[in-house]
Parts: C-alpha cells; sequence; structure tokens
C-alpha cells in the first residue's frame, strides 16, 4: 500500500558544525562551476598582449551547436604533484612592457620582474629574439612547454649568450604566475564563506546530517 513519509528538512543555518561541513562537501563537488577560472584567463591574456606574447587560439564547442576561440591555455590542480598551468603562442618583442605591466599590476612584483627580464635580454639582443611556445604531453605545467627561442633580423646575427635560456626561463616564470592565480581563485571560490552564500542564496535543503534533500 502507498505510504506517506515525512522528512523534516533544514536550511544551512540550521544545521550542526558537522552537518554543515557535510553540506558544503556536497555542494564543492559540482563548484564552482566551469567556467570559474575565465577572469583569470582574461586577465592573463592581457598581461601577455602587454608583454608580446601572442596566445594561440582553438575553437570551444558551445551548448547551442556552435564554436567560439578561446585561448590555448591548460591547467591542472591543486593538489597533486606536477599540477601547473602552461600555454601556447608567439613571443616577441613587446614596445614600453615595463611600463605596461606596471599600470596594469602595479603591486605585482613577479609581473614586473618578468617584464623587466624580458626587456633587458631583448635589448642586448637588439630587440630580435623571438620564441615559439608549444604545449607537449598529457600534462599540464610549465615544463610541459616547449619554447624554441631564436634571434631574427636583416642580418643574421647569433644571440648573446645565455640569452635563450632567460627567455625560456621568464615565459616558464609566467606559466608558474598564471597557476598561482589559478589556485588563489579557486581558494576563494570554494572557501566555507563563499560556499555558504551560495548554498543560502539558493535556498538548498537538507537533512539533519547535511545530505541534500530532495
Amino acid at each position: 500500500m502507498p505510504e506517506l513519509i515525512t522528512t523534516t528538512v533544514y536550511r544551512l543555518q540550521e544545521l550542526s558544525a558537522t552537518a554543515k561541513d557535510a553540506a558544503r562537501s556536497w555542494y564543492r563537488q559540482d563548484a564552482p562551476c566551469d567556467e570559474w577560472h575565465e577572469f583569470v584567463f582574461d586577465d592573463f591574456a592581457r598581461i601577455c598582449e602587454l608583454i608580446g606574447v601572442e596566445l594561440g587560439s582553438h575553437a570551444v564547442r558551445l551548448y547551442g551547436g556552435g564554436t567560439r576561440q578561446a585561448p590555448r591555455i591548460w591547467f591542472s590542480g591543486f593538489s597533486s604533484q606536477g599540477d601547473g598551468a602552461c600555454f601556447e603562442g608567439r613571443y616577441r618583442f613587446a614596445r614600453a612592457s615595463v611600463k605596461a605591466i606596471r599600470a596594469h599590476a602595479p603591486r605585482d612584483g613577479e609581473l614586473h620582474r618578468i617584464a623587466d627580464t624580458l626587456a633587458a635580454i631583448q635589448r642586448l639582443n637588439f630587440y630580435q629574439l623571438e620564441a615559439g611556445i608549444t604545449h607537449r604531453g598529457r600534462y599540464y605545467h610549465e615544463y610541459s612547454m616547449t619554447i624554441d627561442v631564436e634571434r631574427s633580423g636583416p642580418v643574421e646575427s647569433a644571440m648573446t649568450d645565455g640569452a635563450e635560456e632567460v627567455v625560456v626561463e621568464a615565459l616558464r616564470d609566467l606559466a608558474r604566475w598564471l597557476y598561482r592565480q589559478l589556485e588563489a581563485e579557486y581558494a576563494y571560490q570554494t572557501a566555507d564563506e563563499q560556499v555558504d552564500a551560495a548554498i543560502i542564496a539558493n535556498d538548498y535543503s537538507f537533512t539533519d546530517d547535511g545530505v541534500r534533500f530532495p
């Protein structure tokens, strides 16, 4: 015979501390949304433009059936050895990059250092250094990028001693910088305060042990 079963449900604020943790864990399984990193990617694309990196792009399929172009940036994280970020594109000297980076991110000393390093080595090579940046393998971190540096100009000239290593390491540092921004943004979006606000805003309900209902 049919039975009527009554269940008492609670809002987050009504749960015990242990049950609140269970509710947060449920929410974090699907949060943040797939697009949580878009702001970081957009800012990184702008920084690359200022420094002199033209990011590659690839087609991304949209839910409606169309496609859009997205930058060739990848990452994995944030708790395993080997996690990191990488990108593909081409680096060339960007005029006024040192000033532009400071205007864009006045308090970011690491970005200032990267821009200064690239500008200094370009100066020594008459601003003729270029680098192709490609991703290799199935992992995503700074060492999964193959960076091929060359000096191009009207007259064939050799790079100054150590120039290739300087450019390679600066571009790897840029990938490291990106990963730290992604890590910080993810930590912010999955912090208890942000998760609680999202659960409350969506008016989710739970059983007394923090299990989502229904």
